[in-house]
């Protein structure tokens, strides 16, 4: 197991409450991310800083062409226009469940949309996992708490999801065709006996899993059969989400939080909250587009 050093730096902008859902968009050039709790979402492009500010909780995103993108909020799958600001409501989610809110979320390699919801509290139980595809919401997933890690092997075998109060990722075949899950998902890691709490996750172009560790202040990377591989440590404990972005993917975003932590954590840790980004010699892949 590496432990790599890095040399990480944060982009100028403010800090995030619950900093969220990293995604470079791959024909814009530039990046997307939330902070949950703010309802706000952000695009940092040619070292400028867009902002749009939503009426409800905002998580996570998936790029349909240059000028919309998906944005998942707490009650609806949203098609954004970039350059009006006009909003479309695609499908309800969870609307008549105002005690939830979207979370982690990602394009499919079929051009659907994986998104998980979660209590607004963390209420037990209270989360579930769905698949957006071909103008259909179905529920994969349910009595999850808090769901994370969306991703998918780049052979498009499989797809990973966590659920962080269980300290544990899971891993279910996919259809080769269809995208749908097959079969039960199965344990790819479980974290007891380290006392980890994965939080969201992205695959590389080798096929192994980059996880933020909630609490561990690091990102851990495993490959295909759930090794550890290496850790990158950063200066801040809430790690939340990675994202390979920037003209070759080998640059890795990560957002953060400073929800919950109190004034003497603040001093300790004074970058909380802020957006990371650090080179790597491994090579990410674009996102993939969703298809309406």
């Amino acid at each position: 197991m590496i432990k790599q050093k890095i040399i990480s730096k944060y982009l100028p902008v403010e800090p995030c409450n619950l900093g969220e859902g990293p995604l470079w968009h791959p024909t814009l050039q530039s990046l997307f991310w939330f902070d949950i709790n703010a309802y706000k979402m952000y695009n940092w492009k040619d070292a400028k800083l867009e902002t749009w500010t939503f009426s409800e909780p905002v998580s996570a995103a998936g790029w349909i062409d240059e000028d919309n993108i998906l944005v998942a909020s707490a009650s609806a799958l949203i098609k954004l226009s970039l350059t009006t600001g006009n909003q479309e409501t695609i499908v309800p989610l969870e609307a008549d469940m105002p005690h939830t809110r979207s979370n982690d979320g990602r394009a499919d390699p079929w051009g659907g949309f994986w998104i998980s919801t979660m209590g607004r509290k963390a209420e037990l139980s209270a989360g579930s996992i769905y698949r957006f595809y071909k103008g259909e919401l179905r529920q994969l997933h349910q009595n999850i708490t808090i769901p994370n890690s969306i991703c998918f092997s780049p052979d498009r075998t499989y797809v990973y999801f966590a659920d962080t109060t269980q300290k544990t990722i899971w891993k279910q075949l996919l259809d080769s065709k269809t995208g749908w899950p097959v079969n039960d998902a199965t344990i790819f890691v479980n974290f007891d006996s380290k006392d980890l709490y994965p939080d969201g996750s992205v695959c590389d172009s080798e096929g192994y899993l980059w996880n933020a560790q909630f609490g561990a202040s690091r990102i851990a990377r495993y490959n295909p059969n759930g090794v550890l591989e290496r850790t990158i440590d950063l200066p801040v404990t809430q790690i939340t989400c990675p994202a390979f972005g920037g003209e070759n993917f080998n640059t890795i975003y990560t957002t953060t939080a400073f929800e919950g932590l109190n004034s003497e954590d603040l001093i300790e840790q004074p970058l909380a909250g802020r957006l990371f980004y650090f080179q790597s010699e491994i090579v990410g892949l674009a996102e993939y587009q969703v298809r309406m």
